[in-house]
């Protein structure tokens, strides 16, 4: 499978780093208090972070004493097979297009990729035939506005913007009403996220929220947080910052590939309770994949 092979190319860092650990491990007659610690630290260095390391580590120990597992093989056999059990969420789904327009809130700090994943998600709605419309709601960097302006005429997205440093809310406004004059099918609405002034950000995010709702019964239908898997455990507290400012319904975490640290991914799942819908690993558009825990645990091991 093409995505199989892309996601295990993607996670091949992260993959060769637990490797030579868990060869280590392997290594070891005794499953000791030495081996859990070597266990335990391992799983850290590759972003599982503190709180769920530890959690993973308890229940491991809990399965060795009922299984009576005394060879290491047998525990990072046990390891490999439960850590699917992080990557399910009752919401893992991704919204379903109820009407004319879906609107895709997406949300996130400067850097983490954001308005190269609407791009991507833009050119995909394209290829499945429906009509999309760009909305250049960050406002603040007239970068942000070209590159979205780029994907746009890339995908044969629409785009609607204005001048740098006009009201956001406005230029979603006005968006929302195109896209209703225009029969659209799906709106993609491109947010700042400058988060050195985080207070600022959210009560603009949420004023955007309250224009979407008001303007469109229902939307926005999905709201993507956009999340760098280099930054790791950074990436997590973006996570449950944003989560408690924002109504957010999922995750994509991009740049797996430029990462030894994918086991944020279980972390992020096992912290804060959203789900991770997209993942990607790469600059073209079928590198942004719908994320599957089962090719997860395949890509990984």
């Amino acid at each position: 499978m093409k995505w199989l092979s892309s996601f295990r190319a993607g996670l091949s860092k992260t993959r060769d780093e637990l490797a030579g650990h868990f060869n280590a491990l392997l290594g070891r007659q005794l499953v000791d208090d030495a081996f859990w610690e070597q266990l335990e630290e391992t799983l850290i260095g590759a972003d599982f972070g503190v709180e769920t390391s530890e959690k993973i580590i308890s229940q491991l120990k809990i399965a060795t004493q009922q299984q009576n597992l005394r060879a290491a093989n047998d525990v990072i056999r046990v390891f490999r097979g439960d850590v699917g059990d992080y990557l399910t969420h009752p919401k893992m789904a991704l919204a379903t297009a109820r009407g004319k327009p879906h609107v895709v809130l997406v949300v996130g700090v400067n850097g983490s990729g954001k308005t190269t994943t609407i791009g991507k998600l833009a050119a995909q709605e394209r290829a499945r035939g429906q009509s999309v419309l760009l909305v250049a709601g960050d406002t603040f960097r007239a970068a942000a506005v070209e590159q979205l302006e780029i994907w746009a005429k890339r995908s044969g997205a629409d785009i609607v913007r204005r001048k740098e440093g006009a009201d956001p809310a406005a230029v979603v406004f006005d968006g929302l009403a195109a896209a209703r004059a225009r029969g659209t099918d799906v709106v993609f609405i491109d947010t700042a996220g400058r988060l050195q002034t985080k207070h600022n950000l959210m009560e603009e995010l949420k004023k955007i929220r309250r224009v979407i709702g008001r303007e469109i019964e229902g939307a926005p239908h999905e709201t993507l947080l956009v999340l760098d898997a280099t930054t790791g455990q950074n990436a997590l507290s973006q996570a449950k910052l944003f989560h408690e400012a924002t109504d957010v319904s999922g995750i994509v975490l991009t740049k797996l590939d430029s990462t030894a640290k994918g086991g944020i991914i279980v972390a992020i799942m096992d912290q804060v309770d959203l789900p991770i819908k997209y993942v990607g690993f790469g600059e073209k558009v079928d590198q942004l994949n719908v994320f599957d825990a089962a090719s997860y645990v395949e890509a990984l091991f």
